[in-house]
This record gives C-alpha cells, sequence and structure tokens, in this order.
C-alpha cells in the first residue's frame, strides 16, 4: 500500500475535479480499485503503487482536460469513464486535439465534444474524408455526432442543406400504403435524427430550415436518379439497406458534399441478413482512400451505465449458443 498526493491551488478546479458530493471521486474509487481521499484542495491517493498511479495520473489528466473547457464545464460519467479509459491505456494525449474537435452550435450556444477514442476518430475522419462509415451498436454517438457534425458543416457555410435518410424496412420501400403525404409516411422513422437535431437547435429553428429546405428528409427510396450538390447527407440504419440500395446511395454523392453513413451490423432486419448492403461496403470499399470506417463497440456508449452492460449480455449469450 501507498499513499500519493494530487494537489491544486485553484479550488475551483478541485471542487470540479472531485464534483458534486464526492462522485467523480466514487466512480474513480470503483473503476481503479483505489482510495481517494478530498483534502482541502489536495486528494489523497491510498492503494497499491500500481493502481496510485494510474489514479494520480488521472487526476491531472482530469486537470488537464479542463483546460480549454468552458468556465460553466462540469465532468459527467461518460467524461470519467473516458478519461479513466485513456489514464489505464499509457498513451500520450494530446487535449488540444481534441478540443479542436469540439463542435459548436451557435444557434443553442449548444458545445458537442467527444467522449471516446472512437469518437474522437469518428470527428477527425468526418472533417478529413468525403465518406465516413460509422459501425457499431446503438448509444454508441454514431447518428447524434453525424448530426452535430452536419450543423457544424451547415453553420460554417460549407454546405448549403442537410439530407437524413433512412431505409424504412417496417414500412415496405414504396411507402405508398401508410396514410398523409411524404413527410408524414417517412417520420416515424426518421425519428432518432430528429431527436438529434431538437437536441441541438430549437424546434421552430429545425421547422423553418425544414421549410426553406435547408433540412430535408429524402426516404431512401426517393434518392434515385439526384446528385446532392453542396450538402451534408446521412444515411442511418444502413445496415437495412440491400447492395443495390446502398450502391445507389453512395453514387449520389455530388461535389462539395459529404456523406456519413451509419449502422449497427448485429440488428439487421432485412429478410436475406446476409446481403446487407453495410456488409458488403465494408469489402468493397475498404481501400479506396477517401472513405474512412469508423468501428464502434461497447465501452462507447453514451447511454445509462446499464445499456453497455445489456449489450455485453447479449454478446456473451449469443457466444454461448
Amino acid at each position: 500500500m501507498t499513499d500519493q498526493v494530487f494537489e491544486t491551488e485553484d479550488r475551483a478546479l478541485y471542487q470540479k475535479i472531485c464534483g458534486f458530493k464526492d462522485q467523480n471521486l466514487k466512480s474513480i474509487e470503483e473503476a481503479i480499485s483505489i482510495r481517494l481521499t478530498p483534502r482541502g484542495t489536495s486528494i489523497i491517493i491510498s492503494g497499491s503503487q500500481e493502481h496510485a498511479e494510474i489514479a494520480e495520473k488521472l487526476l491531472h489528466v482530469m486537470s488537464d482536460f479542463l483546460a480549454d473547457k468552458p468556465e460553466n464545464y462540469e465532468f459527467d460519467r461518460f467524461d470519467i469513464k473516458y478519461l479513466i479509459t485513456l489514464a489505464k491505456s499509457g498513451e500520450k494525449i494530446n487535449f488540444a486535439a481534441i478540443n479542436r474537435l469540439k463542435i459548436f452550435i451557435p444557434e443553442s450556444k449548444k458545445n458537442v465534444y467527444p467522449k471516446s477514442f472512437n469518437q474522437i476518430h469518428y470527428l477527425s475522419e468526418i472533417d478529413k474524408k468525403a465518406i465516413t462509415f460509422a459501425i457499431g451498436p446503438a448509444g454508441t454517438g454514431k447518428t447524434y455526432l453525424a448530426v452535430a457534425a452536419a450543423l457544424k458543416e451547415y453553420y460554417n457555410g460549407k454546405v448549403r442543406r442537410i439530407i437524413l435518410t433512412r431505409p424504412a424496412v417496417e414500412a415496405g420501400e414504396n411507402l405508398g400504403f401508410l396514410p398523409g403525404d411524404l413527410v408524414q409516411k417517412i417520420n416515424p422513422y426518421l425519428r432518432p435524427l430528429y431527436d438529434a437535431l431538437f437536441d441541438l437547435v430549437s424546434f421552430e429553428k429545425i421547422d423553418a430550415m425544414m421549410e426553406k429546405n435547408i433540412i430535408e428528409i429524402a426516404p431512401l427510396a426517393y434518392m434515385r436518379g439526384r446528385t446532392l450538390n453542396d450538402a451534408f447527407i446521412i444515411l442511418d440504419e444502413a445496415q437495412n439497406t440491400t447492395a443495390s440500395q446502398m450502391k445507389m446511395f453512395l453514387t449520389r454523392l455530388g461535389n462539395n458534399s459529404k456523406m456519413v453513413i451509419s449502422g449497427d451490423i448485429t440488428q439487421i432486419d432485412i429478410d436475406k441478413p446476409k446481403r446487407s448492403g453495410l456488409l458488403l461496403v465494408r469489402k468493397i470499399l475498404r481501400k479506396v482512400k477517401d472513405v474512412s470506417f469508423v468501428e464502434f463497440n461497447s465501452e462507447d456508449i453514451c447511454r445509462h451505465p446499464v445499456v453497455e452492460q445489456i449489450i455485453n449480455a447479449y454478446e456473451e449469450f449469443s457466444g454461448e449458443h
């Protein structure tokens, strides 16, 4: 056993590191098997030499992480989880590079930060590549970050419109038998995309942008024959595309446009899962220079902590059968 001390003269910084009622310290104790005792503006670290060194590094990492954040920024449980992973990894951490990936939404004054290694890689690839694929389980930020990136591109004047599309597998591709106009028919299937939009920008603003066709809903079945210029195009639930649909969609890309395609290959709902367009495209486009594939896993999940446990439990169950 050993005792080490983390100290800071900045009282506000110290309080943010400890968290409300020392909740951050409790989370660290649970994750690293260490004891952290707050005292004044110091934290006494008690435990094995190995764990104490990780904990001390983590507290310094938390301090550095806050350096470029707004004064009112507070750690959430996803930050703590991510920073613990960083501290345990032993990798060199470049917080300036991470903070450069921050997405600021001027209309709502919201900031969106990546909260895992893969989310950092994802936003970086979206910045650099024309087409980015995000593959992984629900809750890993694939859709939310894509929508945030699309809004950033629009507000920065890099694209003139945002196009959201998703295969409406449950309704059938023609959508003809559903009541109402096209918007009413496809709305239920684009709800996750709208949820992300409404979290980042007011309903009134989104409604006005849709009225002006700045934000467009475009069912996958209605994309054929179009060339999409000056646009940020998001295809969600791509695991439910066929190979021909995926090819059709990718070849819609026009000048000065970006595409983000996301999906979960464990949740394929089409009749012939092995023919999923998302499964096939990974094999076909792996070596194409301006196309990127980002793989997410359960550690990237940014929903309630139990969601990660549920996904891991299902994966273990599948492995047993």
